[in-house]
């Protein structure tokens, strides 16, 4: 008997993550990859994560604790929230799953800009919600359109800031004006997660309306600046309502006990992140000016990554430098999203895009 399942289910395409360094060293026999794909931080964990993770690895056959509470004790304090107002995920996409479990129902919208992080249209799609794409404007959300999108159908509104792929921010004064106008029976949901990342500072205070209680999660995440993707660790602050009927549905233990600790110990090391986040900056520039200088035009960011029209279709684009040994990502069309890595795989990325678009450039020349 063929297996029943939901029509909604059935159309999803499956999340497709960045292509692993050992994967493509196997297909192609290359000695030396480097992967420019998913926004990881090339600096790596804080030694004092690292420190914390080798402490509790006598503990392992214990179960994590399943609250967090030192965790949340402790990112509450940062953020000054209570305590109830702190949700732990197994990185932020659970969040975001758990929050299209818990608010939308069949029929019910999720508005969200068209080029944004595409597990905010898949979770809602797995919800049986139906997501309401608004189109970026000169590759920013659109605030203003998006509040205009909004329906008595609408639960949820993603602002995802920065913009992952483009990197780019709305304003303070932007999201004030979103909030001023949204209905009280829509969810904001503010995703941060290169928050530690933006050197603007026009970068809005989502958190004040977290700590007014106003229905509005900002989500934040371990897997960026601090070096923490691999045990998968994020996190949520939002009403205490709101985490009281997500914990209903979170699974227990989600949160693993290496995560918890390691994550701890990376948010007192003030010291990583600020190397972290001065050689991003200063690697940027630099990727920036070469991107220019090969005569193309990177979108300015406040993330971590460089978003970029290739000036030909980007598969082919990704599809080459794939042979070079640089694994990018393709998003759609011509453009193509590059992390900022360490100066040499930086050089690395570079060479080969010059590479691979010269020989682009002879080829139709001799056509």
């Amino acid at each position: 008997m063929p297996l029943k399942v939901h029509e909604t289910i059935a159309s999803l395409a499956p999340y497709v993550p960045g292509k692993p360094l050992e994967e493509l060293q196997r297909e192609l026999g290359l000695s030396r990859v480097i992967k420019l794909a998913s926004n990881e931080n090339p600096c790596g964990p804080s030694p004092k994560a690292l420190a914390a993770i080798s402490d509790a690895t006598g503990s392992l056959n214990r179960y994590p604790d399943g609250s967090g509470y030192r965790l949340r004790e402790a990112l509450a304090e940062r953020w000054k929230v209570s305590r109830d107002q702190v949700i732990l995920g197994n990185g932020s996409d659970e969040i975001i799953g758990l929050l299209a479990q818990a608010f939308l129902s069949p029929g019910d919208e999720a508005v969200m800009a068209d080029q944004t992080f595409v597990i905010y249209k898949l979770q809602a799609m797995a919800a049986h919600g139906r997501p309401i794409e608004v189109p970026l404007r000169e590759w920013r959300h659109d605030l203003q359109a998006m509040t205009k999108a909004v329906t008595p159908r609408t639960r949820l509104l993603f602002v995802c800031n920065p913009n992952n792929p483009t990197g780019t921010m709305v304003s303070a004064a932007e999201v004030e004006a979103l909030m001023a106008r949204v209905p009280e029976h829509v969810i904001v949901i503010f995703d941060e997660a290169y928050y530690e990342y933006v050197r603007d500072h026009g970068f809005p205070d989502a958190l004040q309306y977290v700590r007014q209680t106003r229905n509005v999660v900002v989500l934040r995440t371990f897997s960026k600046i601090y070096g923490l993707a691999g045990l998968r660790i994020g996190y949520g602050l939002t009403s205490p309502e709101i985490t009281n009927y997500l914990n209903r549905l979170r699974p227990p233990f989600n949160a693993n006990s290496l995560a918890q600790r390691a994550a701890l110990a990376a948010l007192e090391d003030e010291t990583h992140v600020a190397k972290s986040r001065a050689m991003n900056e200063t690697e940027m520039a630099k990727v920036s000016a070469g991107l220019t200088a090969l005569g193309l035009h990177p979108v300015p960011s406040q993330a971590n990554f460089l978003y970029f029209d290739a000036g030909k279709d980007g598969g082919e684009v990704f599809e080459a430098l794939l042979r070079e040994g640089v694994i990018v990502r393709h998003i759609q069309g011509r453009t193509v999203r590059v992390t900022i890595g360490l100066p040499e795989e930086n050089q690395q990325f570079l060479h080969a895009l010059q590479q691979v678009l010269g020989r682009s450039l002879s080829n139709k020349r001799e056509s």
